[in-house]
């Protein structure tokens, strides 16, 4: 079957964020999107670990070990980026100046809930990190991720039966089949599907109705 591959789903995310935006991009696929940006465009990318201006990963034999990302992966910094105190990045993003973040997923319910975190009551995840300030604070998010589990359960759900990160704060989703907007009140839309795919294929291999654009 085919289906978009990680760097397909970082580059149409990529192409889709506006000139000037400050965006956060959480650890996992996500961080794939700033490889995906040339320095021709003016995207801010911010980690909460205190880098604002991030850079694509670094060539072969230039990483630097002191600069990384909030996946602790080295990066490097763009033209006029910047490093900051841990609670000066986090005042960015609780204040409300992110303008994007993006995030990986297990499970988005058709209202927007994430849950990206734990997969039970009992999971053994160090921590939530910054996912939960990020989809309270961050003006819209977005999440990469695969359509299904490994063993073809849905991951675009009616509602997220895991532990929730954030509630009603997705605005779109690439996966790995297709790209999906959420709307309020109705629900998923679907705005691409992978080549060769029909729309019923699709919806077999989702828990949640989608929707087309009329």
């Amino acid at each position: 079957m085919a289906s978009f591959s990680r760097t397909d789903m970082a580059a149409k995310a990529a192409a889709d964020i506006p000139e000037g935006w400050v965006v956060n991009l959480g650890i996992g696929m996500p961080t794939l999107i700033a490889d995906q940006v040339p320095l021709t465009r003016e995207v801010i990318f911010q980690s909460e670990n205190g880098v604002l201006g991030m850079g694509p990963a670094p060539e072969k034999g230039q990483e630097n070990p002191w600069l990384i990302n909030a996946g602790k992966q080295m990066v490097t910094l763009r033209p006029g980026g910047s490093i900051c105190h841990h609670a000066d990045s986090f005042a960015m993003i609780r204040g409300g100046h992110i303008d994007l973040c993006v995030l990986g997923g297990f499970e988005v319910a058709e209202n927007g809930d994430l849950a990206n975190w734990a997969t039970s009551e009992n999971d053994t995840a160090p921590a939530v990190g910054g996912a939960m300030d990020l989809g309270a604070g961050a003006k819209r998010l977005w999440v990469v991720m695969d359509h299904t589990t490994k063993d073809g359960r849905p991951k675009i759900v009616e509602r997220c039966g895991y532990p929730l990160t954030s509630l009603g704060s997705v605005s779109r989703v690439y996966t790995s089949l297709a790209v999906l907007d959420v709307v309020q009140g109705l629900g998923f839309v679907v705005r691409d599907i992978v080549p060769g795919m029909s729309l019923e294929e699709l919806q077999s291999k989702s828990g949640a109705k989608l929707h087309t654009r009329s």
